[in-house]
C-alpha cells in the first residue's frame, strides 16, 4: 500500500472517535448508576475500582479532546483499562468456582464484572489500533475548544466521575468499604456495629 493510499486518521477525525469512545464509557457508567440507584444494588469495593478504571480511561480520552491526540493520552487510557481489567478478572475468578455465588444480577447473561473484563480488553485493543495511525499526531496550528459532541462527552464523563466519587464517599463513609454493601454508611452515621452494641 503506497503512502497516498493509506487510510488517513486526521486529528479532527481522531477527536470525533475519542468523543464517541468517551460517550461509550459514559454509557457504561450510566448503566452502573442505573443498577445502583434503580436496581438497588450497591457496588462492592472491586466494582468501585472497576468504575475508577473506566473513569481513568475517560480521562485519557478527554485529554485527547481538549489537547489533541497524543500517544501519552492513549497510554493513560490503556493503563487505566489494564488496571481495571486486573480487578475485573480478579472478581470473575472469585465467583468462577461452582457454589461460590455471584455478586449482583446478570445483565444479558453476564455479570457486570464479566462485562467489565471484556470491555477493558476492547478498550486496550481500540487504543492500540488508534496508535497505528501517525497522522493524527501531526501538530495543528490551533488550540482545541470543546463544542458540540466533544463538549457533551467531556461534560458527561466529568459529571459521572464526580458522581462516582460522591457515591463512594456516601457508601463507604470515609472508611473501608464493606465487602457486601447494603446501605450508605455516611447516611447512617457513626456508631458501634449492632453485633457489638450492649
Amino acid at each position: 500500500m503506497t503512502p497516498e493510499k493509506a487510510p488517513a486518521l486526521t486529528p479532527d477525525l481522531s477527536r470525533l472517535l475519542n468523543a464517541l469512545g468517551l460517550i461509550a464509557i459514559g454509557a457504561v457508567l450510566l448503566v452502573a448508576f442505573y443498577d445502583q440507584f434503580v436496581g438497588g444494588e450497591f457496588p462492592c469495593p472491586l466494582c468501585i475500582l472497576q468504575r475508577a478504571g473506566f473513569v481513568g480511561v475517560g480521562v485519557g480520552l478527554a485529554l485527547n479532546l481538549k489537547f489533541g491526540p497524543r500517544p501519552s493520552h492513549y497510554a493513560l487510557a490503556m493503563l487505566s483499562a489494564i488496571a481495571g481489567d486486573v480487578v475485573a478478572v480478579r472478581q470473575v475468578l472469585l465467583h468462577i468456582v461452582p457454589g461460590s455465588g455471584t455478586f449482583g444480577a446478570a445483565f444479558l447473561g453476564l455479570h457486570f464484572y464479566s462485562w467489565a473484563a471484556l470491555l477493558f480488553v476492547v478498550i486496550v485493543a481500540g487504543c492500540a489500533l488508534l496508535l497505528l495511525f501517525d497522522r493524527q499526531f501531526a501538530p495543528v496550528p490551533r488550540t482545541y475548544t470543546l463544542s458540540g459532541l466533544a463538549l457533551f462527552a467531556f461534560a458527561l464523563i466529568a459529571l459521572l466521575a464526580l458522581g462516582n466519587g460522591v457515591s463512594t464517599v456516601f457508601e463507604c463513609g470515609g472508611g473501608l468499604c464493606p465487602d457486601d454493601p447494603v446501605s450508605y454508611q455516611l447516611l447512617e452515621g457513626e456508631g458501634p456495629s449492632p453485633a457489638l452494641a450492649p
